[in-house]
């Protein structure tokens, strides 16, 4: 017999209070560039590291590498190529 399926997200959640919530999109992405600003101004490029996917297409692993080294300032970058 198959499992039940899960429902999927159909909005983004953010963090509040110890407890996720219901949030527009715009605020969600707008949380995640505030965090990479505050690494960024850390600067300390050890705070921030990225898995890419083997599975994707290898213009977006290069677009991928591309950030992480030129934007975050690091080379915390890995992925599932080699399994």
């Amino acid at each position: 017999m198959p499992k039940p399926m899960k429902a999927r997200l159909t909005q983004p959640l953010v963090r509040e209070n110890g407890a996720h919530r219901a949030a527009t999109w715009d605020e969600a992405l707008e949380r995640v560039a505030a965090g990479f600003r505050k690494s960024i101004a850390k600067k300390d490029p050890q705070d921030f590291g990225m898995f890419s996917c083997s599975k994707t297409t290898n213009e977006l692993n290069y677009a991928a590498q591309k950030f992480v080294r030129c934007v975050m300032g690091t080379n915390n970058i890995d992925s599932c190529n080699r399994t």
